[in-house]
């Protein structure tokens, strides 16, 4: 085991954070382009685990498996997202997936 496996559990964690911040913005705004962007993070944090299992499988298949990390990172910012932050927000803000709330069509049928 060389220091490889450490970067790619930091590549998995990477991989888990980004899928975590798009269902949190999709759960705030409801905005579709997040919802397929966290349907499609699930197949890529499926890719980094089967990535992190082949850099743990033997002494040469650290390289192999960081390719495999490195194609779910890339495959997970490949989704098309609406714009949800205006640019002025902080970047822990952003980086957190901290967006606006959206009204439901659905609350404000049911208040009426």
């Amino acid at each position: 085991m060389t220091y490889l496996v450490y970067i790619a559990v930091f590549g998995l964690a990477a991989v888990f954070f980004l899928w975590a911040r798009d269902m949190r913005i999709y759960y705030r705004t409801g905005l579709p382009g997040y919802r397929e962007a966290a349907k499609k993070g699930v197949l890529c944090v499926a890719l980094a685990i089967f990535g992190l299992w082949l850099s743990f499988a033997g002494y040469n298949w650290e390289v192999p498996g960081l390719g495999v990390i490195l194609l779910a990172l890339y495959l997970q910012g490949k989704s098309e997202r609406e714009k949800v932050f205006t640019g002025k927000e902080p970047a822990i803000i952003r980086a957190l997936g901290a967006a606006g709330r959206r009204d439901n069509q659905t609350n404000k049928k049911n208040t009426q």
